[in-house]
């Protein structure tokens, strides 16, 4: 599993990743669910190591959830505040780059209006870099998340029919459960009117339709 995870240095998003690469997060993740509900556990699997946490959009749950995942597992924890930093003077996403990469941080976890904006940041700094959402692209880790909750709850994520409702056609989560969920064997069904669901959209998940009664697990998507 180390092997694994260490051979991702960045996690920029689910496509294209198979059950074997995506399994040991998963379990990484669960066990980490335990401790953190523990006062006595040790939290210093991130000691030494600085994060940095730069969104580019307005985030509440994402930002807050990384950095109590940072803090609690040691980690120096930072939040940059867009709105009151250089980008507003002109800095580039470039230029913010080679900046943060002369601090020598750890792990830039990024969130940006703009498909592929973590992908071009992983290409000019040596930290690690993990996409926290991307336009329309992707937000694997929300769909990691949503992974972990349906194997808590109905143990295996293989042969699992599962319903993604709503606007999938604008979501980057809907985007990376339909990779994840794929990979590990379920049958992902999309639902909603075809302005909300595109034919570029419906051939990723291969299934096009389902009673929706009949799902083992329903998803919403909204705008």
């Amino acid at each position: 599993m180390a092997d694994t995870l260490a051979r991702k240095h960045h996690l920029l998003g689910l496509e294209g990743m198979s059950a074997e690469e995506i399994t040991p997060f998963l379990d990484l993740a669960a066990n980490y669910a335990l401790l953190s509900r523990s006062r006595t556990a040790p939290r210093d699997a991130l000691r030494g190591r600085t994060v940095i946490n730069m969104f580019f959009e307005d985030s509440t749950r994402t930002r807050t959830s990384f950095e109590l995942a940072g803090k609690r597992l040691g980690a120096d924890v930072i939040n940059m505040t867009v709105a009151t930093s250089s980008v507003n003077k002109g800095e580039t996403l470039l230029d913010t780059a080679a900046t943060l990469n002369a601090m020598r941080c750890d792990l830039l976890v990024v969130r940006h209006a703009q498909s592929g904006a973590p992908a071009l940041l992983a290409q000019k700094v040596e930290a690690s870099v993990v996409n926290a959402g991307d336009g329309m692209h992707e937000h694997p880790t929300q769909a990691l998340l949503d992974a972990l909750t349906i194997k808590r709850h109905l143990g295996t994520l293989k042969g699992l029919n599962v319903a993604i409702c709503g606007d999938v056609g604008h979501s980057r989560v809907a985007r990376s459960n339909i990779h994840l969920l794929t990979a590990m064997g379920s049958h992902v069904r999309l639902v909603g009117p075809p302005t909300l669901v595109p034919a570029a959209m419906a051939s990723l998940a291969r299934c096009r339709s389902i009673m929706i009664w009949k799902a083992d697990c329903v998803t919403l998507m909204w705008s």
